[in-house]
This record gives structure tokens, sequence and C-alpha cells, in this order.
């Protein structure tokens, strides 16, 4: 696939490290955190849809697509009896893919109060989710808190270690500074046990920026989705000493509408390097759909799950937009460095519960 982005995109400038405490000097730290506060307001604003209302979403095949792609994920790289840690977990969204791979612990954090709140009613499987299935066969534990500023590697650092990290569709979030793309890195690198996972999704920097300089204009889409990059970007180039901080505005029907940013790839995939963590692949949202869906286990999970219909001819399909809108999207997977000691035993002293009350949730706050 030709690049979409300047190869003149040079290596992060600065190669700072945590210091001691891990602290990072950033001069744009207020306005990072108000964008994240603006991104959490968003997805917190965000209500649970009944079933009747999802099956309506003019994306909903769009939504059985990721979901696929999310399980795919999971089923390939979750072990049984594996310990969780689910980056930006949202509403919980994917505690049903974590049950049916039959981890033994979860641990859910997000930014976004409400959804973490949604995330303890869908795992208690309280009546107002109609809920119809058996209790999760795993403990879990919540935090409120915001994965790419707070310290999770001190304060999570007794309960690990991890066997796999998971950050669906919330990785560019980071991006907004090196400050935060660093920490995010490094919480998930001091957390994963050695040869342990990282999965995740984030959108496609090559794939955007063709489409951006393709486009008339600042702004492309259609009847879905749009994005649109302020005027500080109307020469459509990219500065190789300013890798952070390209933000554009993305508006997803019935999903998003909010500040997002740029990651591209081959730095981030530098940067995870300095934090021992390594590439085992990366595959635009199409390859995925194509390489994946010829084994049998995985075509018939897309069939239940109705993304391309269920092979009825009265079964709507995904629409040709809803698939433009994949294409922006990529899977990636990275593993820490280094072999596991089979003699180490996992402390996980936390352990979580099975039921989880409001008291529960955990709050920390940014440092």
């Amino acid at each position: 696939m030709k690049r979409g982005y300047d190869d003149s995109f040079g290596q992060p400038q600065s190669k700072r490290r945590l210091n001691s405490y891990g602290d990072f000097a950033s001069t744009e730290e207020d306005e990072s955190t108000e964008s994240a506060q603006r991104v959490a307001a968003h997805y917190s604003a965000r209500s649970n849809q009944t079933l009747e209302e999802r099956e309506a979403s003019p994306i909903i095949h769009l939504k059985k697509l990721n979901n696929w792609i999310k399980s795919v994920l999971i089923q390939l790289y979750a072990r049984r009896g594996d310990a969780v840690l689910d980056f930006a977990c949202g509403k919980g969204g994917d505690l049903i893919k974590w049950d049916k791979a039959k981890v033994g612990y979860y641990v859910g954090v997000d930014i976004a109060e409400g959804s973490v709140k949604d995330c303890r009613t869908r795992y208690n499987g309280d009546a107002d989710q109609q809920q119809r299935r058996k209790k999760f066969s795993f403990p879990a534990r919540l935090i409120c808190a915001d994965c790419f500023e707070a310290r999770l590697d001190k304060y999570l650092h007794d309960d690990g270690p991890y066997d796999i990290c998971s950050c669906q569709f919330a990785l560019h979030y980071s991006w907004s500074t090196e400050a935060r793309a660093r920490r995010a890195l490094a919480n998930i690198s001091a957390l994963l046990r050695p040869g342990g996972t990282f999965i995740g999704t984030m959108p496609d920097a090559n794939v955007i920026i063709k489409k951006l300089r393709e486009a008339e204009g600042l702004s492309f889409g259609n009847s879905v989705y749009w994005i649109s990059f302020d005027e500080e970007y109307a020469q459509k180039k990219f500065k190789a000493s300013s890798p952070f901080g390209i933000q554009y505005t993305f508006h997803l029907e019935d999903a998003v509408d909010c500040p997002e940013w740029i990651v591209p790839f081959h730095l981030f995939k530098s940067l995870a390097e300095e934090y021992d963590l390594e590439l085992v692949f990366v595959k635009n949202s199409h390859e995925f759909v194509e390489e994946y869906l010829k084994k049998p286990e995985f075509s018939e999970l897309m069939r239940r799950l109705g993304a391309l219909g269920d092979g009825r001819q009265d079964q709507s399909t995904l629409s040709q937009d809803e698939w433009d809108v994949a294409y922006l999207y990529l899977s990636f997977v990275l593993r820490k460095r280094g072999q596991p000691n089979p003699n180490q035993k996992k402390s996980n002293t936390n352990k979580g519960k099975m039921f989880i009350s409001e008291e529960d949730i955990e709050f920390i706050e940014s440092v």
C-alpha cells in the first residue's frame, strides 16, 4: 500500500526517558489534559443502546465487523487463565469476548467515568442491561483513570504482571503529545510480563493522509463519516520534527464526534521498541478481513455476528460506505521482549471481585 505520510517524518526528536519518578516535562500539558477531558465527556455522554436501537444504527454492520476483528485478535492471542489489562475498556463491550477466551482475571481502565459505570453494570449483569447470560467466569477490577497520563505502572505494580494488554480504537488519543504517547507505552511495558502480548486497533495514518491529499480541500468522507483538518495543514505537509499533536476532527455516525490524532505507524513502532515492545504484525482492516476470513473458524464467527450477512438473501450486509470506514483502521500486535519465567508466580494480589459495587470502582488522578 502506498505510504500516505511523508517518509521524511523522522524519529521523535526528543529521546527523553522517564526520570526516577516517571515524570515528563511538557509545555502542552494543560491543552493535552483539556483535549483528553473532551474525549472523556464525549464517550461518557453516550448512552447504552437497546438491541433495537443498536440494530437501527446506520453503521451496525461496521460495528459488527469491528467486533469480529477484536474477537479474532482475542482468540488468536488470549489463553485460558490469562490476566488481562484492558486500556480504554469503555462500556465493557469486549467482556463477553474475554469470557469466551476463558481468561482468569480482568482489569478494565477508562478515562470516562460514565463508561466505567456502564462497564460495571454490564459485568454484573444488572436487570437494566437485560443481559440474558450466565455470570462472567472471571473476577474483575474497574479503574477510572487516564491510561495515557496516570502512573498505572506504579498503581498496578503489585497486581501484575499481566499476560495480555488490549487497547481497542483508542491508542491514537495518546498521540496528542510525546509525553502522553510515552506514558501509554511505559504503562503497558511495565505491566506486561516478558513475552506478554499487546493487541490493539487504531486509525491508519497512511490511509487518512493519503485521502487528505486526494481531497480538494481539508475535509473528506462519505454518508457515514467525515474527517476535517484545520487550516494549519493547508499545505497537507507535516513537519518531520513534529510527529505528535497532528489533530483532526472525526465524525462517525452514531459513534464518534471528537478530536483525534495522527499516529504515523513507523514512528509508533520505533517508540514502542524503546519500551521493549516488538512488532509482531500490523494489518489494515481490509487486509485483516481478507486474511482471516479464509479461516473456517473465523468465517463462521463472521456469519454468526452478521457483519457480512448470515447467508440469507434478505439479510442486509456491510455497505460500501461502511467498508470505506473500515479502511481507515489497522490492527496491530506487539510482544514484550524476554521469555516468561515458568517458575515466577503471578501476583495479581487484588484478584478483583465477582460482583462490583459502585464503591469498588477505583479513581486515579493523573500526575
